[in-house]
């Protein structure tokens, strides 16, 4: 019999690839399950890119699973080589201490966290890292994994020309002794990961499998692709955040808002805990009408990451702005501090619109940003003080900045 939980995961289109569905299939049917979700702490929020594994996640809590999430204090001082062509730059102490800090703040917002059989439960994989020396890992497990299996991963190949680093060779033994670790202290039987971690998970379960004489799975998610289908990330410059110190909840909702036509229903299916009935009801829209079930969309999705009111708040923001409303007083505000004139590069960064100058730099040459109305273009272009500006960044941003 098919485990239910793996019927909801299928028919919301989560499941890229199961390293044994049949065996995974039995152990979800005999009882609760521990699963596990790591991410490094390459930035100080997770994004929507990580989020399909995230939400399957929630799932597996709705259904009284236990979901660990896994924060990669020591993988994160390695740098994690998949999907990537050129290695990650090292962090400082100060750096990692603020990015885990709002991990946290960012998995709070999806799991429920405590002492309970299903709660969720907050791990470091510096706290049993640190204990090794190069001598004991290599002790350890040196002999469980060869150098042709290594090479054979896909994250491998693709860096061998581009001076991959024996740092970076490492990562995955480091990710493979995570998963024994958390098999051991906690019974976690399912590592969860995006398509592009699928090497590295499977390197977990075969070191489970010497270790422990023991079965282990790995339940990748596919990737989101933004509309010129590259992965959506912070280094490819189009992340959209999850706490709102990054992305604000209007923002957060604007982006769902504007899903394109042909990825309503996906994205309904994985971002939202609508019912299916009612999400293969709202995928049949058309035209105007299938405006209406994206408004559906935002708001649910809002709503999990940000909870009711500053969803509606959003929405409500949203309505007065394109339903020819005053745009000045619905839209969402920041204040910066202005004591003199500003570089517009400088300015948009400050008032939180973009993360560094050369994203706003891009976004300005494209003819991508309005201030009072009037498009700017030039990024040398010099704001003056003012009370508070009305921004636009692209077609559907709107930011009111107030000057201190």
């Amino acid at each position: 019999m098919q485990n239910e939980l793996l019927r909801e995961l299928s028919a919301r289109g989560f499941i890229n690839q199961v390293s044994n569905i049949d065996a995974l299939n039995d152990a979800l049917n005999a009882g609760a399950i521990t699963a596990y979700l790591g991410s490094d702490p390459t930035a100080d929020s997770l994004h929507v890119g990580h989020l399909v594994p995230v939400m399957m996640m929630r799932w597996l809590q709705k259904y009284g699973h236990r979901p660990l999430t896994l924060v990669g204090g020591a993988t994160g001082r390695i740098g994690d080589p998949s999907g990537r062509d050129a290695g990650r730059p090292m962090m400082t102490e100060e750096v990692l201490a603020k990015n885990i800090a709002g991990l946290k703040k960012s998995y709070s917002k999806f799991f429920k966290f405590g002492d309970g059989p299903s709660d969720a439960v907050m791990v470091d994989n510096y706290d049993w890292m640190k204990g090794y020396s190069h001598l004991d890992f290599l002790r350890d497990f040196g002999t469980d994994f060869t150098v042709p299996r290594m090479l054979s991963m896909e994250s491998v190949k693709r860096r061998l020309d581009n001076g991959m680093t024996f740092l970076e060779f490492n990562y995955m033994t480091f990710q493979a002794v995570d998963f024994l670790t958390l098999y051991k202290k906690y019974g976690c039987i399912l590592q969860t990961c995006g398509a592009d971690q699928w090497g590295n998970a499977i390197m977990g379960i075969e070191l489970i499998r010497k270790k422990l004489g023991k079965e282990a799975f790995v339940l990748s998610t596919s990737l989101i692709t933004d509309a010129a289908g590259n992965k959506i990330g912070k280094s490819a410059g189009n992340a959209i955040w999850v706490n709102e110190e990054k992305t604000s909840p209007y923002e957060y909702y604007q982006y769902f808002r504007n899903t394109p036509d042909d990825l309503v229903e996906k994205f309904l299916k994985i971002f939202t805990e609508i019912p299916l009935d009612e999400i293969a009801r709202l995928s049949k829209l058309q035209g105007a009408e299938l405006n209406e079930a994206k408004k559906i969309l935002a708001f649910a999705a809002t709503e999990i990451a940000h909870g009711r009111d500053a969803a509606q708040s959003a929405a409500d923001a949203a309505a007065a702005l394109f339903g020819g409303g005053d745009a000045m007083a619905n839209a969402p505000t920041t204040t910066i501090e202005m004591s003199g004139d500003m570089g517009v590069l400088d300015f948009l960064c400050a008032a939180g619109l973009f993360d560094s100058k050369s994203e706003a730099r891009r976004m300005v040459e494209q003819g991508g940003i309005q201030i009072n109305g009037e498009k700017v273009t030039d990024p040398r272009h010099i704001i003056s003080p003012s009370d508070e500006f009305m921004v636009q960044k692209g077609k559907k941003t709107f930011l009111r900045v107030v000057c201190g």
